[in-house]
């Protein structure tokens, strides 16, 4: 995986792959967190769910409605949180396997994890306020 992400603080854009684990991306200028966003598929799950932060998979579909909904959501909590959440948007339609591994029959589903284990899911789209507190419960987690 390799995705662009753009520093809050410096508007920075870095080049980003995953980062050793336990650890979250930084920008390479001013060493601020990133906000952590971006597509996920089969072949790159089981790397995407591992990370040092709770970790949100949100399957969904281009043509969904509820989904195009949750997704200016979840880029705010991403921007709102850098450094605290990883957000992996993952594709049904061109991803099929991994959804079907959690069973997900309605989209959208966000498959919450920590320490690479799913803990949490919510089916349909949420409120932002509802989702920041499942996430922070998520980082109280010992």
């Amino acid at each position: 995986m390799s995705d662009i992400l753009t520093c809050q603080k410096c508007e920075t854009k870095n080049r980003v792959t995953n980062p050793p684990a336990g650890q979250v991306p930084v920008c390479a200028r001013c060493g601020a967190p990133l906000p952590w966003l971006h597509d996920g598929t089969d072949a790159s799950f089981a790397e995407d769910t591992r990370a040092g932060v709770p970790v949100i998979v949100d399957f969904w579909a281009p043509w969904c409605g509820p989904c195009r909904v949750m997704g200016p959501i979840l880029e705010q909590i991403a921007q709102d949180m850098p450094g605290k959440v990883r957000i992996v948007k993952v594709n049904v339609d061109e991803n099929p396997r991994s959804p079907a591994q959690f069973g997900v029959q309605g989209i959208p589903t966000l498959v919450m994890f920590k320490d690479g284990e799913a803990v949490d899911q919510i089916v349909g789209a949420v409120q932002k306020p509802l989702l920041v507190e499942r996430i922070r419960h998520l980082q109280n987690l010992a």
